[in-house]
């Protein structure tokens, strides 16, 4: 399921972002077997097993059904910049789509309140990124990392001058997930 982030000024589209949230199988050839179901909190639970009175739209049985699995969430992001800057480069691009996924989903981890948060000490910088590589669409091509992160792995690559790719992993998944990309065209009609 994609996100899409758009930034807009005065001459038009400045920036342009797409993430997707993937369902985890850990065995893809029996999506029966229960090892391909998470470990659900008592929120998620109770959200799941309480019935109401009327009856439930066919989209939210089928929301119901995902809260089982886990999810990759804004596992892959494709960040498009208009104008270069600090703030576009694929180190900086990397360490935003981390901290994202950071502040998002490990908030009991890291300590962090409810309230929106503004950074911190659990924040990665991009003194914790390497040289790497990355496979996209068959091809071995030089990458950057985030290999630090004790929640996630992350991991980039800069596609075109104005484009490039980040890669967003929990740890815990890591054993489930081949780490390469493909390109998608998209449809004609």
């Amino acid at each position: 399921m994609p996100a899409i982030m758009e930034a807009t000024d005065g001459a038009g589209r400045s920036q342009l972002a797409v993430s997707f949230t993937y369902r985890l199988w850990r065995n893809p050839d029996d999506r029966d077997d229960p090892v391909n179901l998470k470990h659900l909190d008592p929120d998620e639970q109770a959200t799941i097993d309480t019935v109401p009175p009327w009856p439930r739209p066919a989209w939210l049985l089928e929301f119901l059904e995902i809260m089982r699995y886990p999810r990759l969430w804004e596992a892959v992001r494709t960040s498009w910049s208009r104008d270069s800057s600090d703030f576009t480069t694929l180190e900086q691009q990397l360490v935003d789509h981390t901290n994202n996924v950071l502040m998002n989903h490990y908030r009991n981890e890291l300590g962090l309140g409810p309230a929106p948060t503004e950074g911190g000490p659990w924040q990665v910088g991009v003194s914790s990124i390497n040289a790497a590589t990355l496979e996209i669409d068959g091809a071995e091509v030089p990458a950057v990392e985030i290999d630090t992160d004790p929640f996630v792995y992350a991991t980039g690559a800069q596609l075109r001058p104005d484009l490039v790719t980040t890669v967003v992993i929990a740890r815990e998944h890591l054993p489930y997930v081949r780490l390469a990309l493909h390109t998608r065209t998209p449809a004609t009609t």
